[in-house]
């Protein structure tokens, strides 16, 4: 029976993660066990190398300071837990020694909580489980090899849970049927039966007699075999092409059936009546294409139906399947370096689909094909190959150079184009940018020599504006087009750089420490403190810009181009400054933190997900926010030591 003590510190867990997932008779049993601890100011809870304890801790009052030792003999902090906040779980977890030196950093109160009997709560409480290996992940500096453990944990929970594998839902929904099936008579010509399909935008007919009863079906495969080759003539009846008998299915048939069926017969449609057989009428098709649709969770499948899109509002509905997409991948934690590159292709997919769009109404319109060679460039996340959610749009035009005579002609063609493109993409939810950085405006649709010319006066010229548009400009993608003209950009910025590298740099690793410190001297979050986002913590000025800032200067130093991605940045600087590999791998688990939690609430809340009020943020999120300050934090004390920025101020 628990005591008074175990009752008060019940009381307490349960409204704190990991213990508010439990149930109240266990949860009690686990109180009953605690040992509350008093730490002076300055004491120690527990050093590196330490064999494991019985024992994890709860902060009920105070702070203690967890601190990694340095190769020199030096201590660098790299967690401070307060009130509520869980710590010394490694042991718990990868039964290996302590790594950090737990350290109150004034008079505290904590909860040791035994650990021998929380083990055994492990594996019929798998949300307990994934809180604490989140929590453990949440110091980026070990992020790697505190993963290793979580994937060994998960697989023994997994194999002693001795629950079945869910099956695959999808395929287990019903058909539907979204509009009419196409049919016709048998004695109707194949000319008739195309142009049906045509108009309609399908790929079969279905062939019926007076009750429309299914007599036969023919594809475009049978058009193409039969009417295309000559072999018949397109004024022959379409029963001359027809496939006889059809394969049919009922109206209660899954998409396991219907793959089942499309397998055993080796067909690739198959016609559904009211009772499932050729005796009664015919109320749908379904093709092995409206299948691969169904199951949207393929995103090569996705990228297929953007390509076959025939307008802007059809792309914005993929796109919303996109996000769906997104949404599974968050909940299952893929690796964020997979998302982005799915994520990015398919975002890339729409530019292209919204580019043959805007050149065929070009040619509609009467302005002909493109007078030169040109490429659509995506800047900024795009262009980074890190955009998520659908933001404004950040996109330029670069076209080959033209005599003096034919420039402005040639300019007025590719503005129109890009009118069409920005619409299209505005179409599809990619709305307009505020600050018109768009291929749109006569600023940043350019040929290469004028280009060339504007990258030239914005490094020589190092003032706050120009800063700004190399923040963006510089994060450049060809995305359609040539393909050649973006690398001329990049060889001339490389060049300039040879003459006026200093200076630059210098501005540009300044402009990267902009934003300092996200968190107050309270360990607060900086929030806003004024206008539509008041008392709104900004995840991509505070935390996000900062090392994406970073890794571009640091990259364009090294004189690596083509590498726009944060992360692919942060891995070859890595190779390329061995003495600094372990930060600049931070840094990317810091980002990689970052952009999927701006994922996260930007799928939850229907918005980019950039501001959020930090009383919305669950405890995890809390901490691998605060978590991953610490390299934004080491990465700017590196520019500002490298670029000698302290002398500059």
């Amino acid at each position: 029976m628990p005591n008074q003590v175990a009752f008060r510190i019940y009381d307490y867990l349960k409204d704190i993660e990991p213990f508010s997932y439990l149930e109240q008779t266990v949860l009690l049993r686990v109180a009953s066990k605690v040992e509350v601890r008093y730490q002076p100011p300055g004491t120690v809870v527990f050093c590196p190398g330490e064999p494991p304890r019985d024992r994890f801790f709860v902060v009920k009052e105070g702070t203690i300071e967890l601190f990694s030792e340095e190769t020199d003999g030096s201590e660098l902090l790299v967690e401070r837990c307060g009130e509520g906040e869980v710590f010394g779980i490694r042991p718990l977890l990868a039964g290996d020694n302590y790594v950090f030196l737990a350290r109150a950093a004034e008079e505290s109160l904590l909860y040791a909580v035994n650990s021998e009997g929380f083990q055994e709560l492990i594996a019929d409480n798998p949300r307990v489980l994934q809180y604490l290996l989140t929590s453990m992940a949440g110091s980026s500096r070990y992020a790697r090899e505190y993963r290793a453990a979580a994937a060994a944990k998960i697989a023994v929970a997994d194999d002693n849970s001795g629950a079945q594998r869910t099956p695959d839902l999808q395929s287990m929904q019903f058909v539907r049927q979204t509009r009419d099936p196409i049919v016709c008579r048998p004695d109707q010509t194949i000319i008739d039966a195309a142009r049906y399909m045509t108009e309609a935008e399908v790929g079969s007919i279905v062939v019926v007699d007076d009750a429309r009863r299914p007599v036969g079906i023919v594809t475009d495969r049978d058009l193409r075999q039969s009417v295309a080759t000559a072999l018949v003539s397109r004024q022959s009846p379409v029963a001359a092409i027809m496939s006889s008998p059809v394969r049919c299915i009922g109206t209660r048939a899954t998409i396991a059936d219907v793959q089942i069926e499309m397998l055993r017969s080796g067909v690739h449609h198959l016609v559904q009546t009211e009772d499932g057989t050729n005796r009664s009428a015919v109320v749908g098709v379904v093709s092995e294409h409206d299948v691969l649709l169904v199951q949207g969770n393929n995103p090569a499948v996705l990228i297929q139906e953007i390509g076959r899109a025939q307008s802007s509002r059809y792309l914005r509905d993929l796109r919303d399947r996109a996000e769906t997409i997104l949404a599974g991948f968050l909940e299952k934690e893929v690796a964020i370096s997979y998302i982005t590159t799915v994520m990015s292709q398919i975002n890339d997919a729409i530019i292209r689909k919204s580019m043959k769009l805007a050149l065929a109404r070009m040619q509609a319109d009467g302005h002909g094909n493109p007078p030169a060679l040109f490429d659509w460039l995506a800047l900024g996340s795009q262009g980074r190959g890190e955009q998520l959610l659908r933001t404004d749009q950040d996109n330029a035009l670069i076209f080959e150079d033209v005599p003096e005579e034919k420039y402005n002609q040639v300019k007025a063609y590719f503005l129109q184009l890009s009118d069409y493109v920005t619409e299209y993409l505005n179409d599809a939810g990619y709305s307009y940018c505020d600050g018109d950085m768009m291929a749109s405006n006569p600023k940043w649709c350019l040929s290469v020599s004028k280009w060339k010319a504007q990258f030239s006066r914005w490094m020589h010229d190092n003032t706050a504006e120009n800063m700004l548009h190399t923040s963006i400009f510089f994060d450049y993608r060809g995305v359609w087009g040539d393909g050649s003209l973006p690398d001329k950009l990049t060889a001339h910025i490389f060049a300039e750089m040879e003459d006026h590298s200093t200076r630059f740099q210098a501005s540009l690793a300044q402009a990267a420490l902009q934003n300092p410190s996200p968190l107050t001297f309270f360990r607060n979050f900086v929030v806003e403190r004024s206008g539509e986002h008041k008392d709104q913590f900004d995840l991509k000025a505070r935390a996000m810009r900062p090392l994406t800032d970073a890794a571009r200067v640091l990259i364009l130093t090294a004189r690596q181009g083509n590498i726009n991605n944060t992360f692919l940045r942060y891995e070859a600087l890595a190779k390329l400054e061995p003495q600094n590999a372990q930060l600049y791998h931070d840094a990317a688990e810091a980002y990689e933190v970052l952009i999927r939690l701006r994922a996260v609430l930007g799928l939850a809340r229907g918005d980019s997900g950039r501001f959020v009020a930090p009383a919305e943020l669950s405890r995890v999120q809390r901490l691998l926010l605060r978590n991953s300050f610490t390299p934004v934090r080491e990465i700017q004390q590196l520019l500002e030591m490298r670029f000698q920025l302290n002398f500059l101020r």
